[in-house]
């Protein structure tokens, strides 16, 4: 019998293969301090000094990147606190989760392949670029802060996953706080400026770009050798009416259908996918039964189709203008958020023909047209993840360099006499006390529900 290989496979040779490298590269004496490569942890920097000058370049605008670096500190802390205050609500969730139901590792590392929500090339792609664009701007706000840049560089792990800019250590320690924050601070504004930028340009090719095929609810799979089934309804379609009665929401066909009995025949005007045109279908319903095997569903109708978990009108809305959500802006928000969870992204197959290509678009082939607008959700998506994820009061994150400033700076105005040493050995205690609890609520999520 043949074996199957497996991505695991795969990923378990590419894992060898990398480890004898570096391990031959070390042998050699190619990887050290001081020269090109250098390991950081299991990952292997690629340094070069090319690139300074354009970081000289760019931070020149002395004044524009400290106001900007400055309002990035405002929002790492807003980030930070966010953040925990989730953690801890999800660690008084996580003792009321059946084992069952308790998340598993993969689903908290957010690397595409191995987290099962994240499409592994929409998810590189876009981690890759916001990791590169979160380390330039650290080097752009260092040089507008006059701290040097030893390197940038490349980060290896068995695959590119990202890249560095090299500070200079000594004058990093040496800068002032609010100097050295606006540097740790850079990267989590370039990941939410870059989240904002790439959802307003996703929302305006969404908005001016596609169109529900018709108002109504999508259908996401029909079941073999139901009433649905035998009138030709398929996955695509669009039920638009049942008896007469307009069907815009999943609720409204649920309750066009509560009433229905078994042996009752409807009308169901849909929008079909195959004839890109309105179709109308006499359908005799079944009885519930057949499919639950409850007796008491014995009079009940049954249609035989499963629906989409937004409308395709609902779904435009939740990826172009969450904010403005049927369901309000909390939850709007939040939907945008979970359309993985879902399966409604990236669109594809069924969920991409509920809509046709209009404006500009109208003459583009539809599938080039989904990978885009599904990139750049994803450069968004991971963008936002990045800068929640840094500004974690976690060393050696960006986050855990601002706490560690943040309570110098408190503990500064509290304790007036403290020295600059005392303030540091206080700051370094309180970031590991902070560092220590972040981890803690991390892996309580997956400790409680099996405890």
């Amino acid at each position: 019998m043949a074996y199957a290989v497996s991505g695991w496979d795969i990923a378990i040779v590419l894992v060898l293969l990398y480890a004898v490298a570096v391990y031959l590269l070390y042998r050699r004496g190619w990887i050290g301090p001081a020269k090109s490569l250098t390991l950081f942890g299991p990952a292997l920097m690629i340094k070069t000094q090319r690139g300074r000058g354009l970081l000289d370049r760019w931070g020149s605008r002395t004044r524009f990147w400290t106001v900007a670096a400055d309002l990035g500190i405002v929002l790492a802390a807003v980030a930070m606190v966010t953040i925990v205050v989730l953690l801890v609500l999800d660690a008084i969730v996580a003792t009321r989760v059946p084992a069952s139901a308790a998340p598993t590792v993969q689903q908290a590392l957010g690397i595409p392949g191995i987290n099962p929500i994240i499409p592994i090339g929409y998810g590189l792609v876009a981690l890759i670029l916001g990791v590169v664009l979160h380390e330039v701007f650290h080097g752009i706000v260092a040089r507008s802060q006059k701290i040097g840049v030893k390197s940038l560089g490349i980060l290896w792990l068995v695959i590119p996953v990202g890249a560095f800019v090299e500070q200079d250590d000594a004058q990093m320690q040496a800068a002032s706080r609010r100097k050295r924050d606006r540097v740790a601070a850079a990267g989590v504004l370039a990941n939410f400026a870059l989240a904002l930028a790439f959802f307003l340009v996703l929302s305006l090719v969404l908005t001016t770009g596609i169109q529900p095929n018709a108002n109504g609810v999508g259908i996401g799979y029909v079941l073999p050798g139901t009433p649905a089934a035998n009138a030709s309804l398929a996955a695509g379609d669009i039920v638009t009416a049942v008896n007469g009665t307009p069907t815009p929401t999943n609720t409204a066909l649920f309750d066009a259908l509560a009433s229905a009995r078994a042996g009752e025949t409807v009308r169901v005007d849909y929008y079909s996918a195959s004839a890109n045109a309105p179709r109308s279908a006499q359908i005799t319903l079944t009885s519930l039964e057949w499919y639950t095997h409850d007796p008491a569903d014995a009079t009940k109708g049954f249609l035989g189709i499963s629906l989409a978990f937004l409308t395709p009108a609902e779904l435009k809305t939740e990826l172009s203008a969450p904010v403005a959500s049927p369901f309000g802006p909390l939850i709007g928000v939040t939907d945008w958020l979970v359309l993985p969870l879902a399966g409604l992204e990236p669109v594809a197959g069924t969920t991409a023909g509920f809509y046709h290509l209009t404006g500009v678009f109208a003459g583009m082939d539809p599938g080039t047209f989904w990978i885009g607008a599904n990139l750049l959700y994803w450069l968004a998506w991971m963008n936002l993840l990045l800068g929640l994820s840094n500004a974690l009061p976690l060393f050696p994150l960006d986050g855990g360099l601002l706490f560690r400033d943040f309570a110098a700076s408190v503990a500064a105005r509290v304790k007036r006499g403290w020295d600059s040493a005392r303030l540091d050995r206080f700051a370094g205690r309180a970031a590991a006390a902070a560092s220590l609890l972040v981890l803690f609520l991390l892996v309580w999520q997956f400790v409680a529900p099996r405890l």
